[in-house]
């Protein structure tokens, strides 16, 4: 080492896989929806707090049903299920399955919205609250599935 030169370190970078990265997409999956199902209630119940009628109605009823607490979870974990076989599907047989389950499961999310905007005898903050409430699932479950396909190894 010289006194004149100035000493520079190169650093070789060597990219550790994360913990996600190195487990199955099933299970990434599962742990995405858990993930997605415990935020999406922490939202829901902000809302109740702040004041939103947590009643809605299906097409066809007569009159809106309460929504419970727990509910926003049960909805995640119904249709997290199709998301979680579909990831899997796509690790195995698509080209590029980032980026196909990506496209698919926003253009998803979107069509879902249109159930909360139809739903009758409910609330306008309630259906508000209904599609952020598919918008805040997908902002936390689809960026972890579609980072653990990214490191599908072909």
């Amino acid at each position: 080492m010289s006194v004149t030169t100035p000493q520079t370190q190169v650093r070789t970078e060597s990219h550790t896989p994360g913990f996600l990265s190195t487990r199955p997409v099933w299970l990434v999956g599962v742990l995405a929806t858990l993930a997605g199902a415990v935020v999406t209630e922490a939202f829901a119940l902000v809302a109740r707090t702040a004041g939103v009628p947590m009643e809605a109605a299906s097409p066809g009823a007569e009159e809106a049903a309460e929504i419970p607490v727990g509910g926003f979870v049960g909805g995640v974990l119904f249709w997290a299920v199709a998301g979680i076989v579909l990831a899997v599907v796509l690790a195995h047989w698509a080209k590029r399955p980032a980026r196909t389950f990506t496209v698919t499961t926003v253009v998803l999310t979107a069509l879902s919205l249109a159930g909360p905007a139809v739903a009758p005898h409910t609330a306008t903050s309630t259906q508000i609250v209904l599609a952020a409430s598919h918008v805040v699932a997908a902002a936390v479950i689809i960026p972890l599935v579609a980072r653990r396909l990214s490191h599908v190894q072909r």
